[in-house]
């Protein structure tokens, strides 16, 4: 009588071999805690500061330039609206607000670069012209101002709205 030679071992315990020992729990990642989310007052602080973030860098560029750059207003609205809603939620009351800052955002970058272009004529230093002479500054604006000009506002609100849908997502 011959003996029978059990299979070689190989560690797979589909392959007849000893099955490996069940763990009681199965060792799954523990997932990050959710953003801080529907938050709208920290929301809108955020789109604000983006908003006089984006004005800045929006003024300065047009006065760089000396001209409106209807693409850069798209870029405000998308940067204010994205950050509302990337930190605010999903909330319908970002999303305006969004909307309200990145226009007031355009308009105000359109003033830093009608103030820039006076400064480097030689009129005055940027800051004279920009903060002692504001209202000067806003009539001139709406002296100046055409059909393009609130068409730029518009794109900002616009792609803020957007945007804010978009970050929150």
């Amino acid at each position: 009588m011959s003996q029978s030679v059990p299979p070689p071992q190989s560690g797979n315990p589909f392959a007849g071999g000893p099955a490996a020992a069940p763990q009681p729990y199965p060792q799954a990642p523990v997932p990050p805690p959710a953003p801080a989310r529907n938050n709208i007052a920290l929301g809108l602080l955020a789109a604000l500061g983006a908003a006089l973030v984006a004005a800045g860098a929006y003024g300065g560029l047009g006065g760089a330039l000396e001209r409106e750059i209807g693409y850069a207003a798209v870029g405000v609205g998308l940067l204010v609206g994205f950050v509302a809603g990337k930190v605010g939620g999903r909330n319908p009351v970002l999303a305006v607000g969004a909307a309200a800052f990145a226009a007031g955002a355009v308009y105000l970058g359109q003033l830093v670069a009608i103030a820039v272009v006076f400064s480097k004529l030689g009129q005055a230093s940027f800051t004279e012209i920009f903060f002692e002479n504001f209202t000067e500054l806003a009539d001139l604006w709406k002296t100046a101002a055409d059909g393009m000009t609130y068409v730029f506002l518009g794109i900002g609100a616009l792609t803020a709205f957007a945007g804010a849908k978009k970050g929150a997502a």
